[in-house]
Parts: C-alpha cells; structure tokens; sequence
C-alpha cells in the first residue's frame, strides 16, 4: 500500500479500465439522408410515369384514330328510314368519340318531325348509337293526297298519300294544327277507344271541342259530346255494340253517351 492508501492491484485495475475505454471501437450514427434521397427519387419516378400514362390516355381518348367514329348505330326505327337519322346527326367518320358533341346530335335528330325522344351515346370503342322513339299516329287530318299524321300529343308530324296504317282514324276539323283545341278533343276522344273499335271508325268529325261526332263504318253515328268522361264513354259504347252484335239490342242509327249515365239510342 501506498501513501494515498491504493494497492498496487488498485492501481492496475483503474489503469486497464482506462486502457479499455480508450481501446473500444465507436458504432457511427446511421446517415439517414441516403432513405429519404431515395424515396424522393422513387416519388419522382412514380409521378413522371403518371404524367406519362395521363398524357398517353389523354391522347388516346382525345386524338387517336384508335378511338374514332367508324360507324352511326341507329336503334328504335320503325317506319323512319335510319340513313335519315344519320344524315340528320352529321356525325363524321374519324373524329375521336370524346370529340363528338352528343347534346348536338341529339338536338339535329330531336328536328325530325318523326322523332318524339332521342338519345345519343358513344359506344366504345368505335361508334356512336343513336336511339329514337318515333311518333305513333292516333289520327290522320286533312285531304287525300295532302294529309298529315297526327300523333297522341296532336302533332302533325308526316304526311301520307295513300292510306293510312291500321287503326288511324281520319279526324275531320276546320283547321287542323298542332296542338289546337279541336284536334286535341278529337285525339282525347279516339285514344279512349280500343284498338279493335278504331279499326271500325270511319272517321271522327269535331266542328267544335263540345260537339264531337263518330262515325262507324257501318253508317251509325256516335253522339259524343266533349272529350269529358272518354274513358267512360269509350266502355258504354263498347258494352252497347256487343249487345247489338248479339242481338240483344236493335240497331240503332244513332246512339248518344254524351251522358254516359243515360245514354239515347235513336
């Protein structure tokens, strides 16, 4: 032992403890800085490649041939020749379809008389389909050779010259025009009746929207008053024509349901 009180054994212990701590190797701190470097690069390479997918798309769907008109589908024509609509819609071979303006074509084709709705769509990849809902004639107004259809909304829509179609009824009025007040009683009156009864119509006069007239094509003449009640008026008359048929009832060369509650047979 030594003055300071230390062993020698002390003094060796402090001295390889001091020889340890200044031996020991020293870990570096991770650099952090080479992570974040690399996840900017891959961000940036993720959004050059979504620019580029969008550009490609963009052109594909804007410009490219890949995804024009080749072809006008024309669906829901009956009597309206599809070459019309087409020709009516104006849309051009090549355009892209994202170009094609839809509310357009369906304001050209929406012009044809014959069409009561429209609707235009693209059909992917290559064309573009137009729908129609044509008109359906109730009546046919005017003179032989110059006679108009006219549909449930009292609409001259087309002109016939030979006869009409099946259970389209000849209305006579003093002049008929779309959606005037006679032609709309006229049209109230004939669409009350069952199809298999217009077809026995010989025509329906009305010189006034209270005094609407029928005639069958047997001769007898319907009294039939204004478009009120039509619907009721329609099943008397058919209920009273059954019984006829049948021979219940005498013919009779006028029946009158203006008053389908007490109707008058003459």
């Amino acid at each position: 032992m030594n003055r300071t009180g230390s062993t020698t054994r002390d003094r060796t212990r402090s001295g390889r403890r001091t020889a340890d701590r200044r031996s020991a190797r020293v870990t570096p701190l991770p650099d952090r800085r080479a992570p974040r470097r690399r996840s900017r690069q891959r961000r940036s390479i993720q959004l050059a490649v979504g620019a580029t997918l969008v550009a490609v798309v963009g052109w594909l769907l804007w410009m490219s041939p890949l995804l024009a008109v080749r072809t006008v589908q024309v669906d829901g024509t009956t009597t309206l020749p599809a070459d019309r609509v087409r020709e009516a819609a104006q849309v051009p071979d090549g355009v892209p379809l994202l170009r094609v303006d839809l509310d357009v074509v369906e304001d050209r084709v929406a012009r044809l008389p014959q069409v009561r709705e429209v609707q235009a769509a693209r059909g992917w990849p290559d064309r573009i389909v137009v729908t129609v809902a044509e008109r359906v004639p109730v009546a046919v107004v005017g003179q032989p050779g110059r006679r108009s259809l006219v549909d449930a909304d009292g609409i001259l829509f087309d002109t016939v010259t030979g006869n009409p179609p099946p259970a389209v009824v000849p209305l006579v009025v003093d002049d008929a025009q779309a959606g005037d007040p006679e032609t709309l009683a006229g049209i109230a009156a004939i669409r009350a009746l069952p199809t298999d009864l217009r077809r026995e119509l010989a025509e329906v006069t009305v010189p006034g929207v209270e005094d609407i007239g029928l005639t069958l094509s047997d001769g007898t003449v319907v009294v039939w008053g204004d478009a009120a009640e039509s619907a009721t008026k329609a099943q008397v008359l058919g209920a009273l024509l059954d019984r006829i048929a049948a021979g219940e009832l005498e013919p009779a060369a006028e029946i009158d349901v203006s008053t389908p509650d007490a109707v008058v047979l003459r």
